[in-house]
């Protein structure tokens, strides 16, 4: 089965990755790329200025880029994957839905909406259940799907393989890494020699999305998960790769090596681009690193490490790639379970 897909905002930095992660992609064939005005018309290699660390794949290269608008996509692209900003995404996603478009989109609008499901394949396939309660209320042909925040997506699985034992709190502080900023994102004078220990936007992020992540749908409504999560986000200068210091109080017992056990065994997804095994966990203490563990399982693997026991629960680091699995990974996998489920 071959499924033809576009990506909306194909020339920024997350664009950049969707393209790079599709090509040779056993069931998406890039067939449209959509930009800003001023790149409309231009072959796409005219119109990016290509950053990924793998070249411009030659057919992609000569591709020519249209507007970001329903008319300006083929009739037959039947999957939309989205990089645009918010802003962006919260005025042009609804035109794409409405006209019929399945969308996957990894842009922030509409994350916590009660009918939008936010989904992380390993976590909560069941999730897009809410796509008929969507089509219900808003009267769309088409369909939205999200995937969370790229500090989130480090965090979430974990908890989710401790959830077993009672999630009652988690407090979190992160050393994201620059690229989640965009390319113009920070400044090298800002960053060298430094770290900025506030992210806008980012502690409500994890602090509403981890609820929703691990909450429960009924069929008709989702109920949000009842732990506390407090975080405090924070940029570091490193290139890619979030890590996050948790603490997570449980109200059953859990051992380090209980923890571990939950996650090494917590159970990933039979698609392609989930990892064989959703978390690694290190016995070292000095392990995970950004630089020597973000590129695990091709990207799309959570890394976790450290884990200590509290008077309440356990503390631990966890790592994600986030431009990968944070990212345009967590689009794409959310593109192929709307395949795999008959969305698409």
């Amino acid at each position: 089965m071959t499924v033809r897909v576009g990506i909306l905002g194909a020339t920024g930095a997350v664009g950049q990755r969707f393209i790079q992660l599709l090509e040779d992609h056993p069931t998406f064939e890039l067939a449209a790329l959509t930009a800003s005005e001023s790149s409309a018309g231009k072959t796409y290699r005219d119109a990016a200025k290509w950053r990924v660390n793998t070249p411009i794949p030659d057919d992609v290269a000569e591709m020519t880029v249209s507007e970001t608008s329903p008319e300006a996509v083929p009739d037959d692209v039947d999957l939309l994957f989205s990089s645009l900003p918010s802003g962006a995404a919260a005025d042009v996603e609804p035109d794409f839905l409405e006209a019929g478009y399945v969308v996957s989109s990894n842009s922030s609008n509409d994350r916590m909406a009660p009918d939008v499901p936010l989904t992380i394949p390993e976590i909560n396939p069941d999730h897009l259940d809410l796509i008929d309660v969507q089509r219900d209320q808003r009267g769309w042909d088409g369909a939205l799907v999200k995937n969370p925040n790229c500090s989130t997506i480090t965090m979430v699985p974990t908890l989710a393989a401790l959830d077993q034992f009672g999630l009652e709190s988690v407090q979190v502080s992160t050393l994201q890494a620059v690229s989640g900023a965009g390319y113009s994102g920070v400044t090298s004078m800002e960053i060298i020699d430094n770290a900025i220990p506030h992210i806008n936007g980012e502690d409500d992020k994890m602090e509403t999305e981890s609820r929703k992540l691990l909450g429960s749908f009924d069929g008709a409504a989702l109920e949000l998960h009842g732990m506390d999560v407090a975080a405090s986000c924070n940029r570091i200068p490193t290139l890619d790769g979030h890590l996050e210091n948790v603490f997570a109080e449980t109200a059953d017992d859990v051992s380090p090596d209980d923890a571990a056990e939950a996650m090494r065994g917590f159970p990933s997804a039979d698609l392609h681009s989930s990892p064989e095994q959703l978390i690694h966990v290190f016995d070292d203490f000095d392990r995970p690193q950004p630089r020597l563990d973000r590129e695990r399982g091709d990207g799309m693997q959570i890394s976790a490490g450290g884990i200590q026991e509290t008077t309440d629960g356990v503390k631990y680091n966890c790592l994600a790639h986030n431009t990968i699995r944070g990212a345009a990974g967590a689009s794409v996998l959310n593109g192929e379970l709307l395949v795999e489920e008959g969305w698409v």
